[in-house]
């Protein structure tokens, strides 16, 4: 939606109204027919149309472009009123400062920055209001060193306060506590289940030696025996000799 023309001082030019809401263009979108838009305007037409509402010219979402710079210049030297000129405003300014006036503006409705608070105030009023805002906090003056609020001063007990802080606090070291200890338990699970994989492989590793040592002594006992025949068959062979 763009700005309503009754805002504005003087004549505005046709060209600068929205073909659609006829209001001063907000965010301008100019179609190839160059029709201009407002940006809101045009794309909730698009949704449901894929024509242009002036001429009825086919137009897409890709093809709109932003307003010739000198209707874009022609647009943000308008004067208008501020929006809070029913609150008592009287400031005039031009569209292309506009923005940045109504966000400052001392007359504009803002909500209580307190919690809880739902009253819309104007910004000038907001320091009165916030002094005697029943949802204001302060800190209690009995020096328990909470926070309250205004309407609780009544029901505030400083020794119950601190009695259910030090139930919170219980509970949460509590909680704390069984954190740690099922993250240790978890930790020395995985140390444990590690370990016996280790053990494992380690008397894996052990058994294969000991297969090992066993091949070899039973091939070192066969050298051995080898040894002895051979000479065996080498003394045999010597006393052959001395016969002969």
């Amino acid at each position: 939606m763009g700005y309503d023309i009754e805002r504005f001082v003087g004549y505005v030019n046709e060209g600068l109204l929205c073909s659609i809401c006829r209001d001063v263009l907000e965010d301008p979108l100019q179609a190839p027919c160059e029709h201009a838009f407002c940006a809101a305007c045009i794309h909730g037409w698009l949704v449901h149309h894929s024509n242009c509402p002036e001429d009825r010219q086919m137009i897409d979402v890709s093809l709109l472009r932003p307003l010739y710079r000198y209707m874009k210049n022609d647009l943000n030297r308008l004067q208008l009123h501020c929006k809070n000129r029913e609150y008592g405003c009287e400031m005039v300014c031009s569209l292309e400062s506009i923005d940045r006036h109504e966000r400052e503006c001392e007359y504009s409705q803002i909500p209580c920055s307190n919690a809880g608070c739902t009253v819309q105030i104007e910004r000038r009023n907001l320091d009165g209001h916030l002094a005697v805002c029943e949802y204001r906090s302060r800190e209690c003056p009995n020096g328990c060193g909470y926070t309250i609020l205004s309407a609780e001063d009544t029901q505030h007990n400083c020794v119950a306060e601190l009695r259910t802080e030090l139930e919170l606090l219980r509970s949460e070291m509590i909680c704390r506590v069984e954190e740690a200890k099922h993250e240790m338990e978890s930790r020395l699970d995985s140390q444990r289940r590690h370990m016996v994989q280790k053990e494992s492989i380690l008397q894996n590793e052990i058994e294969e030696l000991k297969s090992q040592m066993s091949r070899m002594m039973s091939d070192v006992r066969s050298l051995m025996a080898a040894e002895r025949q051979h000479r065996q068959e080498l003394e045999q062979a010597e006393l052959e000799k001395r016969e002969l």
